[in-house]
């Protein structure tokens, strides 16, 4: 075998991913050549692009490849070593935390606003997280707190914790969001009991529940447009 035929260079110039940025910008390229970008090199038997691509294409789940990459996931990739490993769960980490920046500008309009704002970072979680979006008198955001973080099924919250979090930021307002790590967002019995007990509560304090937002696959449940709120 012709090993030459798999390494980066047989690949012509203007089509291999780092001079493709260089020349036309990431938007031009495609999900493997960006992950190719980040790998930089591939393996005897392929090159990187290649490489990326056989990740991507596990199972059909393309990008949720990298988003719920673990080390020992990566690294049963052949071609994956340590480093390249922690590579793409540094991809994964930044891609989520940086769809949180910019906090102070930002204005809630509608529940569609706060569950797209959380959408890509909690619709990957595997257990039961509990957020709040703490507004100001004008609905911007002033910080979003994360409260718990339960098993693969339920998240414990108590109205203290929420509520405290509140008080120390002087929101006006809050939305609570949580995911289900099942991909439905479809409230239970459970979810439906804490919504009202934390509203009532801020009730009481002066500060008012907006929404409480559902976060499933690329879904999610407002109690406010279902008029539970």
């Amino acid at each position: 075998m012709d090993n030459n035929n798999y390494t980066i260079k047989s690949i012509p110039a203007d089509d291999r991913p780092q001079e493709k940025l260089l020349k036309y910008g990431a938007n031009n390229l495609s999900n493997s050549e960006l992950i190719a970008v980040i790998l930089r090199t591939g393996s005897k038997d392929e090159n990187v692009v290649m490489l990326a691509q056989r990740i991507l294409n596990e199972d059909g789940r393309g990008l949720r490849n990298i988003a719920e990459g673990t080390l020992d996931k990566f690294k049963s990739f052949k071609g994956i070593s340590d480093v390249k490993a922690s590579q793409l769960m540094a991809l994964a980490e930044l891609s989520k935390r940086i769809s949180t920046l910019k906090l102070e500008k930002i204005k809630i309009s509608s529940p569609g606003d706060a569950a797209m704002f959380l959408m890509e970072e909690m619709r990957y979680y595997k257990k039961e997280y509990f957020k709040i979006i703490l507004l100001d008198t004008k609905n911007n955001i002033k910080k979003i707190s994360e409260i718990s973080v339960g098993s693969l099924n339920s998240s414990i919250v108590h109205p203290r914790e929420v509520f405290s979090e509140a008080v120390a930021n002087s929101a006006s307002s809050v939305i609570l969001v949580h995911n289900h790590p099942s991909g439905e967002s479809e409230p239970s019995r459970e979810d439906i009991s804490l919504t009202n007990r934390l509203d009532e509560c801020g009730k009481i304090l002066g500060i008012k529940i907006l929404d409480h937002i559902i976060i499933g696959d690329g879904v999610f449940y407002s109690f406010k447009e279902e008029g539970l709120l």
